[in-house]
């Protein structure tokens, strides 16, 4: 399994060039991300193997403040309670730096922690690269065990699957 540490652009171990399966475990990382907290912005590490025990949405998205990405998000927002009800965390991640996510989240007071994937190193291994310039918009919901449970993953990206359809996935995961 690769590792990833904050602020580096390079991984350990084998790249996946296809998404990893469901069943398989959800590769390990730590990136650094800005949560809002009663409207200000917090910044910190987010390491995946720290949220085992509880299920985890990786929510990959092309770019901050463009259309889709941010019909994106805000909905995730407004399904948030949903997600959080069932004892999940919601990560979003792009490629862009704090400075735009900080932008974006207080734009849109979006309630979930974005991450800042720069060199875009998990982003290949999670295996939705677009060649190393860019990232498909992608969807992993992650067991507490650390293995991936389901995914969406996009060819294009001009859709994204609703926070009702995850939330269904989260609440099989719970067995509701």
């Amino acid at each position: 399994m690769g590792v990833l540490t904050a602020g580096a652009a390079t991984t350990e171990g084998p790249e996946m060039a296809k998404p990893p399966a469901a069943g398989m475990t959800a590769p390990d990382f730590t990136l650094p991300g800005v949560l809002l907290t009663g409207g200000t912005a917090e910044r910190g590490d987010y390491e995946l193997s720290a949220q085992r025990g509880k299920p985890v949405v990786l929510a990959f998205y092309p770019g901050d403040n463009t259309p889709v990405c941010t019909r994106q998000l805000c909905s995730y927002t407004s399904g948030l309670d949903a997600f959080t009800g069932l004892g999940a965390a919601v990560w979003g991640i792009s490629p862009q730096d704090l400075n735009s996510h900080e932008s974006f989240a207080l734009k849109y007071d979006l309630g979930f922690p974005l991450l800042a994937d720069t060199g875009l190193a998990v982003t290949r291994l999670y295996g939705v690269s677009l060649g190393g310039v860019g990232v498909r918009r992608s969807v992993f919901v992650i067991d507490g065990e650390g293995m991936i449970r389901w995914k969406h993953v996009t060819l294009v990206g001009l859709t994204f699957p609703a926070a009702a359809t995850i939330t269904a996935q989260l609440a099989a995961l719970a067995g509701q």
